[in-house]
């Protein structure tokens, strides 16, 4: 499995992650399989949020990783506040919410250290020069290795990386989702902070069941109808390497990507996605006709 370096810190992780998202609740034994045989075939990289499942996604994370704790990186978010017996949640990126939350984090996660903390959201209004702050004390403090936002901000985005020591910002990218090409990639490389992929394959768009779905479905601005002709086309054009690992593989083309994580509900698709990494990188000739096939597009909200 190849490994790329986080931003400027010395987190290696693995091209392919491993998004827990997709864990079950109610399926602990397979969950922990997959993570098992993921963690088997390379994968050092997995990405879980306290938000997930109300804490649950934790616990059954750091439950599964305890035994390979100490080889793996380890990656958590956090922002969203939720109350018992309340309905939903509410964002609260506050020093004060940060610092507790980390510690009921580490208690779910079954450590005492989080290798990437994550600002889960974040939004111009927010004061962040203290949720920086919280950051930056947590990781004086040796709780947290090192820090990054998940966001699809530009403007967001532009402000943690011209005033923080982020790492990483987590963001939708996919051969359907080009938004971040725009003004995003570039821009985040010339600063030394890494990309984490999110949703590389569309929900599932990305291939070959694409084929079975119906015309009039959609995704962001494709109709189905327009997404199967693309997939089509990648088919013949890539042959015997499956629509998925070829998706896996355009969000990896550029530089500042270090990881894509991908989430998997069967074996099967764990390791279609694992099996994408002995795949050889595209071309800049395979970039270009994927692109000359897809809408580049870019963030029209969340602007100052």
């Amino acid at each position: 499995m190849r490994k790329n370096r986080l931003g400027h810190s010395d987190l290696v992780v693995s091209e392919i992650g491993f998004g827990c998202m997709s864990l079950v609740k109610g399926k602990e034994s397979f969950n922990q399989e997959m993570i098992q045989k993921a963690y088997e075939a390379g994968v050092n990289f997995f990405d879980t949020a306290d938000l997930y499942q109300f804490g649950w996604n934790e616990e059954m994370v750091g439950s599964a990783v305890k035994d390979f704790r100490k080889y793996i990186i380890l990656a958590t978010k956090v922002g969203n506040r939720w109350t018992e017996g309340k309905e939903g949640w509410d964002w609260d990126p506050s020093k004060t919410h940060i610092k507790q939350a980390v510690k009921d984090s580490l208690h779910r996660l079954q450590t005492d250290y989080i290798d990437l903390y994550q600002l889960h959201g974040g939004t111009i209004e927010d004061r962040m020069d203290e949720t920086i702050a919280a950051f930056d004390e947590l990781m004086d403090e040796g709780v947290i290795r090192y820090y990054g936002i998940s966001s699809i901000r530009p403007n967001v985005i532009r402000y943690y990386a011209e005033h923080s020591r982020i790492v990483s910002v987590m963001m939708q990218y996919s051969i359907l989702d080009r938004r971040p090409e725009e003004e995003m990639l570039d821009y985040l490389h010339d600063k030394n902070i890494s990309v984490i992929a999110r949703g590389p394959v569309a929900k599932g768009w990305l291939s070959e069941r694409a084929l079975t779905r119906d015309d009039e479905d959609s995704y962001l601005n494709y109709s189905g109808k327009e997404i199967k002709d693309i997939v089509k086309q990648l088919q013949e054009r890539f042959n015997s390497i499956p629509v998925n690992q070829i998706a896996l593989k355009y969000a990896l083309a550029h530089p500042a990507v270090a990881a894509v994580i991908p989430g998997a509900s069967s074996i099967r698709q764990l390791t279609a996605n694992i099996d994408a990494s002995h795949v050889s990188p595209l071309t800049k000739e395979d970039v270009l006709w994927i692109q000359e096939r897809t809408k580049a597009d870019v963030y029209n909200a969340h602007r100052s």
